[in-house]
Order: structure tokens, then sequence, then C-alpha cells
């Protein structure tokens, strides 16, 4: 999700009179006050920061036109190895403030026995090893983009899960590829003009390898003590950073962020291939959505973004398709301002432009997540499902942390 401190000065513009309601139908508002959203949003100027206050939902659903297998909820997991290949819900929510019963947005695809994560939310590291997935089987790490909602815990897999394999005998203990945007090298006008401050002015636009290179010298400290008395691996031998190069298709960080274009190949292992496009994510650059094709089913992953036909130049014919989504309708009901609206417009996909999206990308099985509001007191899993099928003739699943959807047979 988009992180604007500057949007402190929107928020503060919040009619006298805005109260929410549900008139919208978008769920149940049970719970909110206009006080406790003011009061919010008054000390979380970010539009992570609102969707801690609208909140949002989880828990599978599935569609009237369903068709494959039933997917696995976190209610029903056992976290039991032996499952196939399959994708796992690690993290929901969008962000970046923390939410109490839904963590930070990631995702595992089990191809045989590697592991292919995408993003690295708040809690992913945890997560990961509550879905029973293990470390020893993580090959890759694919970053969408670089707000802080989306690399929270990519550190954490090098610091912790490498440290050295934990009471289970598991653990990091061989380098992983990590793919992902290189440096937007300048930085985006401030939203609704005026001045704001800007960290490391020298620096301000670092690409995944800086990101990389600058965390593990932060804890540097920590790594070197450890190194001397308890032989912990190198984290710089555990980390193979790949800032993914643009194709010549004329983008920009500030004009044409996202242009019409071909999906491009990011990697090629031989057991998946992965490629990738741009989608626009307001003043976000570069931001990727990723597709997988592996021997038992392609899944695409959207990342953040605004409804784009690059969407469905990736994701056609995909067997899954994991799409970000934000109910806008909440936001108005609150009395957003018009100019917030707007940016979350050209920031996110509405859910009630998903069903048609998804039915253009021809894809079978739809899960909603990265789940904007994400409180799950606000909008109801329902709600979520029954606007999401509106358009589309297959198959909705609302995601919840470690859901599971097979590969393979379920899709077919």
């Amino acid at each position: 999700m988009a992180t604007h401190p500057q949007l402190t000065a929107l928020e503060a513009d919040l009619p006298p009179g805005a109260v929410p309601c549900c008139s919208s139908g978008h769920g149940d508002l049970a719970g909110a006050s206009r006080r406790r959203f003011l009061g919010a949003s008054a000390a979380a100027a970010t539009v992570g920061g609102l969707g801690a206050v609208l909140g949002g939902c989880a828990s599978a659903e599935a569609g009237p036109g369903n068709r494959g297998a039933a997917v696995t909820t976190s209610a029903g997991s056992t976290g039991a190895a032996g499952k196939g290949d399959r994708l796992v819900l690690l993290g929901t929510a969008g962000g970046p403030p923390p939410e109490v019963d839904r963590t930070g947005i990631a995702s595992a695809l089990m191809i045989r026995d590697r592991v292919y994560l995408v993003d690295c939310g708040r809690s992913a590291v945890t997560q990961y090893g509550r879905s029973g997935l293990k470390y020893k089987s993580l090959k890759s790490i694919f970053i969408t983009h670089l707000h802080a909602d989306h690399i929270a815990d990519y550190h954490n897999f090098l610091l912790l899960a490498g440290f050295g394999v934990n009471d289970s005998n598991d653990g990091i203990t061989g380098a992983v590829d990590v793919y992902g945007p290189g440096p937007a090298g300048v930085l985006p006008p401030k939203f609704k003009g005026g001045k704001v401050p800007t960290v490391a002015p020298d620096a301000p636009t670092p690409g995944l390898k800086v990101l990389t290179d600058k965390q593990i010298e932060a804890f540097a400290y920590s790594t070197n003590v450890f190194l001397r008395d308890s032989g912990i691996p190198d984290v710089r031998d555990l980390v193979r950073v790949h800032e993914i190069d643009l194709p010549d298709v004329g983008a920009d960080p500030l004009k044409k962020t996202a242009p019409d274009m071909k999906p491009f190949e990011v990697m090629d292992d031989g057991t998946v291939r992965v490629t990738a496009i741009l989608v626009p994510h307001g003043p976000v650059f570069p931001s990727f959505a990723y597709r997988f094709d592996t021997p038992t089913g392609s899944v695409v992953f959207s990342g953040d973004t605004s409804l784009t036909d690059n969407m469905v130049r990736l994701a056609r014919g995909a067997d899954i398709l994991v799409h970000e989504v934000i109910d806008l309708d909440a936001y108005r009901d609150f009395g957003i301002p018009t100019a917030l609206l707007d940016h979350l417009k050209v920031s996110h996909t509405d859910v009630k432009d998903i069903g048609p999206l998804a039915e253009r990308c021809g894809v079978k099985t739809l899960v909603l997540s990265h789940i904007v509001p994400a409180d799950k007191k606000i909008v109801s899993a329902d709600s979520w499902r029954r606007r999401a099928q509106k358009g589309f003739s297959g198959r909705v699943v609302v995601g919840d942390d470690l859901d599971e959807v097979p590969l393979g047979r379920a899709h077919r």
C-alpha cells in the first residue's frame, strides 16, 4: 500500500459531519466511530494508517460458480508436509500499520521441493514456519516493490532463518536468490504540493541491492559477535540479489510508470519460469506483477496496482490470479477527501473492478489478498466475495492468513 506522510493535511480536511455508515452495502461497520477514525487518522498520516482505521476482512469464500477443489482455510490448516504443489497465503493485509488478526502481505508457492516467496510483509518469517513450509526449501524471493509493508520481514529471513537451524532442525543453509526493483532514480513531487523532508538526501531512492547491503551493515555488530562465539553462517553468503533490468518500453518514474508492454522473463530454473510486467501503483517505480508457470499450474501475483491492461497481458489463461483489492466505498462513506480518494484510485484496484478484470484474464480462480480495509470487523468476507464475483464466471477466494490453494487437478 502506498505510504504518503504528506496526507496529514488531507485527513485533517475531513468534514465535521463525516460519520461512518454502511449505505453502500460494503459490509459491517459495527464498532467504528467518528472519534476512533479521526483519532487514528491524526496519528497515522498514511494510506496504510487509514486502512488501520477502516479495517478489512478475510477467510476463504467460494463463489456461486466455483469449480475446483476446496480451499484449506487457516482454521483447518495443519501445516503438514506432503500436500503437493500449492499456493500458501502467509499474510493478507494491506498496510503498513499492523492489524492484530491479519499479518502483512506475503505469499508462497510450494513447487515440488522448492518454495518461491512473493513479498515479505510483517511476520512473514513466523507465518512461513507456521504454514509448515521448510526454511531449507526456500529457493527464491520476489519483491513486487519497495514499500515497507512488502519488505518489513525481508531481512529477517536472512538474519533469523539464516542464523542456523532451529529446534526443528530447519533453517536457511544456502544462498537464496532475491529478485526485485532497482533504484527509482528520482523521487516524485509531494502529493498535493508543498514541501516535505527527504531522508538520506544523498541517496534517497535505493534499490533492492543497496537496501540489502545497508540492512546487513546495520546488524553488523550482532552478526560479527555471533560469527565469533556461535559460528553462524556469514549472512552475506545467504543472499544473491538480482535487480530486475527493465525492457526498453519508455517507462519513466514520473510520467509513465507502467506503459503498455509485453511480459518479460525474470527467471527460469528449469522447473519454474517467472515473467513480470510493470504495473501502475501511484508514484512508485518500478512496481512489478509476477507470473509463475510451473509443472502443475500457473499463478499470477498482481502486487499493488490500479486497474491496468498490463495485468491482462500477464495473467491471460492463468490458473490462479492473486490480486490486491480495496473497498473505495468504505472510504467514501467515511468522508475521505476527494483528492485522497483519487490517489487511492490510481494506486489500487476497487473490488467492483476485480471480477471483470479476472474475466478478461480468463483465469480459473481469483484470490483476493492485500485486503484494504484489513480489519475483519469492517467488511465481511461474504461482501468481498459477492462483489468480486460480479462479472466473473470463475471461482473467488477471499484470502485469509495461512489459507492454501492446491495447484494441479483443482484447476483442470
